[in-house]
């Protein structure tokens, strides 16, 4: 037991130097600079300074530093001072964690600490809303006014609603609804097919009757379009150059056969989103092909080309029809 407690006079002097404090200091001084020295080395402690083992090394010196003032105490013929040391044990250290937050045995601190940070947290989230709705609002008047239109439209819309349900009332109460067609027959609800979901069969009634299309029909429609109007402006521009093309003229043919190009690719790209959304595989459509759309232009512009000169060759037999037509008359009543 006397080994046990031996300390050496080289640990003792160490451990005054790590507490900063010179021997035959009171036990306030120990006390008041083992505080300060565990809030600048605790680990849970906010200081830039925390280190653990710097922590571990004052509380061997403060554990070295007390035994060696009880010891000096106990030399003293005072039993008063004895029973004052005594009472003031090591009882405040559990109170350096938790942030000093709370009272009670450490479970108990630890309950009261939790319920501590969710508060704060809540403050703080409470004020970062503030902040931003502030931040949000402040001097937006365009916002507000916004605002106000709005509300406007909501009580007009409210007011029109509530006109018209006065007037369906008030015929209602006339009499007005009283000899309808069909009253006391069930209403035509499904189809004569039992295939169809009648759900389905409603909705679908609903849509065409509102004039709703499904988006994979406007998309064909579109497309459709399109390629009609490309085709025929294509084909003006061709009619717009001539037969024989001179080479300025070709040049132009190149730039605008160019342009049709990367017309049908952006179409074509029309065409991959009109299959993802298409319900049906066999509706599905095949990219345009930019020679064979050129080629049948081409094709287009000859029997356009034909049907001219064709028309034109029979405007000119008509026309020399009737300017000779006298002539061979004449011939044939001197024959007769």
């Amino acid at each position: 037991r006397m080994l046990s407690g031996y300390k050496p006079k080289n640990d003792v002097k160490d451990s005054y130097k790590i507490l900063e404090l010179e021997e035959g200091c009171s036990l306030d001084d120990v006390r008041n600079s083992y505080r300060n020295l565990a809030k600048k080395y605790h680990p849970d402690s906010s200081s830039g300074m925390a280190d653990s083992k710097a922590f571990i090394r004052v509380e061997e010196a403060y554990r070295v530093v007390l035994s060696d003032l009880g010891a000096k105490q106990k030399s003293d013929p005072g039993e008063e001072e004895e029973d004052q040391f005594k009472s003031k044990s090591l009882q405040h250290r559990h109170y350096l964690s938790f942030e000093g937050v709370g009272i009670g045995t450490p479970s108990q601190r630890e309950k009261q600490y939790m319920q501590f940070r969710v508060d704060r947290a809540t403050e703080q989230v409470l004020e970062y809303r503030q902040q931003r709705l502030e931040s949000r609002y402040a001097g937006s008047d365009l916002s507000r006014a916004q605002d106000v239109r709005q509300s406007k439209k909501v009580k007009i819309t409210q007011a029109v609603e509530r006109l018209v349900e006065d007037l369906i009332q008030e015929s209602m109460a006339k009499g007005d609804f009283d000899n309808l067609s069909g009253k006391g027959k069930p209403l035509q609800k499904f189809s004569d097919s039992p295939h169809i979901d009648p759900m389905t069969h409603n909705l679908n009634r609903i849509l065409i009757d509102n004039g709703y299309q499904p988006e994979w029909i406007l998309l064909q429609k579109e497309i459709r379009e399109t390629i009609e109007l490309l085709r025929k402006s294509i084909v003006a521009s061709r009619r717009k150059l001539g037969e024989p093309m001179t080479l300025s003229e070709q040049k132009q043919w190149g730039r605008i056969c160019e342009q049709f190009a990367e017309d049908i690719r952006k179409l074509n790209k029309r065409v991959d989103n009109f299959n993802l959304v298409v319900p049906i595989l066999s509706r599905q459509m095949v990219h345009f092909s930019t020679d064979k759309e050129i080629l049948r232009a081409r094709k287009t512009y000859e029997a356009v080309v034909k049907k001219v000169s064709d028309s034109d060759e029979k405007e000119n037999e008509g026309e020399e029809g009737k300017r000779f037509g006298w002539k061979s008359s004449l011939l044939k009543w001197l024959k007769l």
